[in-house]
């Protein structure tokens, strides 16, 4: 065999390893925090991919963005780099596409780490199922449900959608959360709600701590969060009130120590 035969054959083979490892890598991996450095691990808290990082980002697709220093760069569901460690910013990916920032430019990159040049296709437009309609009734608002007989009486100063089975109702300054049969299964006692992003997992706040509600409105987590991140996907961003930074999975699970 000549030797740029043997060349190509290699490189072939090279990419055949680097298509089998990604097809064979990990799946399902939360970014996890020990003291001051990332990697991730299972759903059971066992590190999978070593502690390397000084921040860490959610899988989505199979790729995660990585900080080392003050660079960023994306990596694959094995550990194995997708990107050099070059980026001043870097986002996660939606759509097949992530927007990064090199030397003071600001474009977006495919699954492969290649720069786009095309703008990127606009989101399709989602119409949310609405679960019911406002009844109005001397200033203040209640709810009837279009399947079966519940019905919420106009004593709510405003009743908000999650477009998942939960209404948000506020009276004066606080706020409750009401199933879809029209029980209150959070008592009107939270100073905000999060109104905008994932809803599945709602955010509830008191005394500027946040906290999340499950599917059917019941506490998953306590309120402990200086700042929390809707879910992306199901793991969702969080800050602690000493300004530590950690991610947590659906069932309320941490993933830092």
């Amino acid at each position: 065999m000549n030797r740029p035969a043997f060349l190509v054959l290699l490189a072939v083979l090279a990419l055949a390893a680097k298509w089998a490892s990604a097809q064979t890598a990990p799946t399902r991996l939360v970014p996890f925090r020990q003291g001051s450095k990332w990697g991730y691990a299972d759903r059971t808290r066992r590190l999978v991919l070593p502690l390397h990082y000084d921040e860490a980002g959610p899988f989505v697709g199979e790729i995660a963005w990585v900080r080392q220093g003050q660079l960023y760069g994306y990596i694959d569901g094995g550990g194995n780099p997708i990107t050099p460690v070059q980026y001043t910013r870097a986002a996660s990916f939606q759509q097949g596409r992530a927007t990064v920032e090199l030397q003071g430019e600001t474009f977006d990159i495919d699954v492969s780490g290649h720069r786009l040049t095309e703008p990127a296709a606009p989101a399709p437009e989602e119409e949310p199922l609405e679960q019911g309609d406002l009844v109005r009734n001397n200033g203040k608002v209640g709810f009837r449900f279009t399947v079966g007989s519940a019905s919420v009486p106009a004593e709510y100063d405003e009743i908000r959608e999650n477009y998942n089975g939960l209404l948000f109702v506020r009276q004066g300054a606080k706020w409750g959360i009401i199933n879809g049969k029209g029980k209150l299964v959070q008592p009107l006692a939270y100073d905000a709600v999060r109104t905008s992003g994932n809803l599945v997992l709602p955010l509830v706040q008191r005394g500027g701590l946040w906290g999340y509600l499950d599917e059917e409105g019941n506490t998953l987590t306590e309120l402990r969060y200086r700042q929390a991140d809707p879910f992306q996907g199901d793991v969702a961003r969080v800050v602690l009130p000493d300004g530590q930074v950690g991610y947590i999975d659906a069932n309320g699970q941490e993933f830092f120590e």
